[in-house]
C-alpha cells in the first residue's frame, strides 16, 4: 500500500513543480525579478488573470492575521511541453510553476 502512495505522489510532483526559479535558456527568472524581466525572458504572456487572495486565518488582540501572499496576477506561458504560471504580487515575482502537459 504504501508503495502505491509513494508512486503516486511521485508521478504527481513531477508533472507540476513550484519553484522559486525557472531557467530560461542561459537565463534565469528568480522569485523577487520584476514584471519586466518576465517579459524579457519570456515574452509576452499567453493569457492573465487575477490570483486569488489569500484567506484571513482570523483575529490576533483585534489585529486581522493574513498570509504574505495577497493575491496579485498569475501570468502564463506556453513552452514546448510545459505550461509556466508565473504569479507577480506588487510588480515581482513570487512564485513560479512549471507544469508539463
Amino acid at each position: 500500500m504504501r508503495i502505491r502512495l509513494v508512486v503516486a505522489l511521485f508521478a504527481f510532483s513531477a508533472a507540476v513543480h513550484a519553484s522559486s526559479t525557472l531557467r530560461v535558456g542561459n537565463q534565469v527568472l528568480a522569485a523577487g525579478d520584476s514584471r519586466e524581466r518576465v517579459v524579457e525572458l519570456l515574452g509576452k504572456p499567453s493569457s492573465k488573470s487575477h490570483a486569488p487572495k489569500a484567506r484571513r486565518h482570523g483575529r490576533r488582540g483585534g489585529v486581522q492575521v493574513v498570509d504574505k501572499h495577497q493575491g496579485g496576477e498569475q501570468w502564463r506561458y506556453r513552452r514546448g511541453d510545459h505550461t509556466t504560471v508565473v504569479t507577480i504580487v506588487d510588480g515581482r515575482v513570487s512564485e513560479i510553476e512549471d507544469r508539463r502537459l
